[in-house]
């Protein structure tokens, strides 16, 4: 089970990474070194949350400003170091991502456990679009991914090959569905182009409706 962190934001999680080497920043150099390295590619980053986040690690002890000055007409910016306590929740928050599994619901899982609403000729058509994305996506990014190669070191690209392997994955589980869904090896593929075809629910439906809600009732 995951631990509750005192900053559990992922941006705050990209911060401390940043800070980690040693070399202090004020938040608007850390917002350009997160997107140069394509950390908003990684993880869900509001960037107008950005200071709230460093507030946030400032007041739980796991940065702390260490010097700040002004440039010209720009406001003052204070700079920030990471402290022990910030490399210790860093190192232990990592390991736990790691390790730890955690139940994830992305959007096409829950698309997917409707997707009875859909006819099953219309389903096929946005499952094909869907498959052809993926596939443009993966090749622009395998592509992306060559053009690094003795550039830049693999342990730096861990993330982005992760993500590739996952697209593919998927782009993989969508083609042999729709396979499944073409030759009828699909169970209860009929049941549902009947049901949209006649506009009544089937019967072997309505005995599985009625059998789980009496397993619920109990």
């Amino acid at each position: 089970m995951a631990n509750r962190r005192r900053v559990g934001n992922l941006l705050a999680l990209a911060i401390l990474a940043v800070l980690a080497p040693g070399r202090p920043m004020h938040p608007y150099e850390l917002a350009g070194v997160l997107r140069r390295t394509g950390k908003d590619r990684d993880m869900r980053i509001k960037w107008g949350s950005l200071y709230t986040v460093v507030g946030n690690l400032e007041k739980h002890g796991l940065i702390e400003p260490v010097a700040s000055g002004r440039a010209g007409r720009r406001p003052e910016r204070t700079v920030y170091a990471i402290t022990e306590a910030g490399r210790a929740e860093l190192t232990d928050w990592v390991r736990e991502l790691v390790a730890v599994p955690e139940p994830e619901h992305p959007r096409f899982e829950a698309a997917l456990s409707v997707l009875g609403v859909l006819p099953p000729a219309e389903a096929v058509a946005l499952l094909t679009q869907r498959l052809s994305a993926i596939e443009a996506d993966v090749a622009a990014g395998r592509a992306e991914l060559a053009r690094y190669a003795g550039v830049v070191a693999d342990v730096f690209l861990i993330e982005v090959d992760y993500a590739l392997a996952m697209r593919e994955a998927e782009a993989a589980w969508v083609r042999a569905l729709l396979a499944r869904i073409a030759d009828g090896t699909l169970s209860g593929v009929e049941q549902w182009r009947a049901y949209h075809e006649s506009g009544g629910v089937p019967p072997e439906w309505d005995q599985l409706l009625d059998d789980v809600g009496g397993q619920d009732g109990g």
